[in-house]
């Protein structure tokens, strides 16, 4: 490999190490939210999901989110903030439905399992465009805009791969420790089988928790884009308001303010989500009045 071949390969690896650092937060959510997305299937329909997931990601990042990038950045970046607006609302939106979730109401129910499935990696996949959107857009933001075209281009597709796996491979070590678990149940010692029974006992619990860690953080990065990009288009109260909150607070500590800042973009999220579920379960009673009058009318017209 020439001296200069690997100077660039350098260059794109440093490029894409710094920008990858300022988006770890979103990464951690998106680990956080993914395995929720395969509760309740059976163990050999884990991985299969998963890997699905993943491809799908990739599609997200390599087809739409990087090629879109970077000709609306060149082009037209009024666009950006608009379409990450309605990223975060979108991700506010399914928050908010997981929460209703939790006090029983229940929004969609499948027959079939296969279905089901579709649904489900469809669900994880439109759910991973959104993050992995505001990922890319982050690590775009914090390359040097002197790299030019081609090696922006380079640091992005390391980046995008990079945090495929990262976050996929995690989600699929740990959608099977239960069975690490089971296989630990059956060792010869005694202590590895108590550690195995241990861990299986867990899991649900930990599934719990992850489903909670995962729809605070959907809601937490839905209510900050919104947050951040209405100051960017037309609406600067909620960004302004809180700025004035964590200047507040700014003398207890960074994490203090970090916190605090957490807590008002998930509060906010889910109030506006709340706003859009309750919206969308207006406009789908509308239309299944709009069916049932329709098919009572063709069955009066029938009869006769």
């Amino acid at each position: 490999m020439s001296v200069g071949l690997l100077a660039i390969v350098d260059d794109v690896l440093s490029a894409a190490l710094k920008a990858s650092a300022k988006t770890a937060g979103v990464v951690i959510d998106d680990a956080a939210v993914t395995p929720q997305y395969v509760q309740g299937l059976t163990p050999a329909r884990e991985l299969p999901v998963v890997g699905r997931i993943a491809l799908g990601s990739l599609f997200n990042k390599f087809i739409i989110i990087i090629p879109l990038a970077l000709l609306l950045s060149a082009f037209a970046p009024w666009v950006l903030p608009w379409l990450l607006l309605i990223g975060g609302t979108y991700l506010c939106f399914e928050g908010a439905e997981k929460v209703t979730e939790w006090f029983g109401h229940h929004h969609a129910t499948g027959d079939e399992p296969s279905a089901d499935e579709r649904k489900l990696v469809f669900g994880a996949i439109r759910t991973d465009l959104i993050l992995s959107t505001e990922i890319m857009l982050i690590a775009l933001a914090s390359l040097d805009p002197d790299l030019g075209t081609w090696l922006t281009l380079g640091a992005l597709i390391v980046i995008g791969l990079g945090m495929t796996a990262l976050v996929y491979g995690a989600v699929a070590l740990l959608v099977k420790v239960d069975d690490i678990g089971l296989q630990m149940m059956k060792h010869p010692v005694r202590r590895t089988r108590r550690s195995g029974a241990r861990i299986v006992l867990a899991m649900p619990t930990v599934f719990r928790v992850i489903s909670i860690v995962g729809t605070v953080a959907m809601l937490w990065v839905g209510g900050h884009l919104v947050i951040a990009n209405l100051a960017e288009t037309f609406w600067h109260g909620p960004y302004d308001l809180l700025h004035v909150v964590e200047h507040g607070v700014e003398a207890a500590g960074p994490v203090v303010t970090w916190i605090v800042d957490t807590a008002i973009s998930a509060v906010f999220g889910l109030l506006l989500g709340l706003v859009v579920v309750a919206i969308a379960l207006g406009v789908g009673r509308l239309r299944s009045r709009s069916t049932e009058r329709s098919r009572s009318t063709q069955g009066s017209h029938t009869a006769h």
